[in-house]
C-alpha cells in the first residue's frame, strides 16, 4: 500500500491561469507559497518559504478562476505529481505539481464589511469529481458549480444562531 497525500495552507503567488482544453475540460494553473518560522541555535528567528506548483482540474479550476487571485490564502488538499517534457533545446525537464483535489479559501472577502451579501469574493470549498461534496452549505464540486447567477454560491443561508448544547 502507498500514499501521495498532500495538504497545504499558504498564499497564492501570482493570479491563476486557466485554459480550456475543451468546452467542459477547465485546468488552472499557480504558484502558492508556504512559510516556516523557526528560532536557530542563536535564538534568532529564522523564516524559509517554499513554493509548489498549483493544478486545479474541471470544476475546481473554474471555481478558482473566478475566486483566487494573487495573495489569496488557501488551503489545498491533492497530491504530488513530477512529469517530464522536453525544453526548445531538447533537454528534459522534470515538473513537480501539486494536483489539487480539494480547495479551502480562508481570510476575509475582499468585499467582506461583515454582512452577508451577494459579493462576488468567495469564501468556501471544493472538490474535483463531485467525491460527494455536493453543492450546498460553501462547497462546489467538479461537476456542479452551485451557484445561480447573482447569488453566492458560497452562502449556506443559515444566519440564525447555532442549537449546540453548550
Amino acid at each position: 500500500m502507498s500514499v501521495n497525500k498532500v495538504i497545504l495552507v499558504g498564499n497564492v503567488g501570482k493570479d491563476p491561469e486557466t485554459r480550456y482544453l475543451d468546452e467542459s475540460t477547465a485546468i488552472t494553473k499557480f504558484p502558492m507559497a508556504t512559510s516556516e518560522t523557526y528560532k536557530n541555535r542563536q535564538g534568532e528567528r529564522v523564516s524559509t518559504t517554499e513554493w509548489h506548483n498549483v493544478v486545479l482540474w474541471r470544476g475546481l479550476a473554474q471555481v478558482a478562476e473566478k475566486y483566487v487571485k494573487k495573495g489569496t490564502q488557501i488551503y489545498i488538499e491533492g497530491r504530488i505529481k513530477t512529469r517530464s517534457y522536453d525544453d526548445a533545446e531538447g533537454n528534459k525537464k522534470y515538473i513537480t505539481e501539486i494536483v489539487g483535489d480539494q480547495m479551502q479559501l480562508l481570510g476575509r472577502r475582499p468585499d467582506d464589511d461583515g454582512s452577508r451579501g451577494d459579493g462576488d469574493g468567495g469564501q468556501g470549498q471544493g472538490s474535483s469529481g463531485g467525491q460527494g461534496q455536493g453543492s450546498s452549505g460553501g462547497q462546489a464540486s467538479g461537476t456542479d458549480q452551485g451557484a445561480e447567477s447573482g447569488s453566492d454560491p458560497f452562502d449556506s443561508g443559515d444566519n440564525g444562531p447555532d442549537d449546540l448544547p453548550f
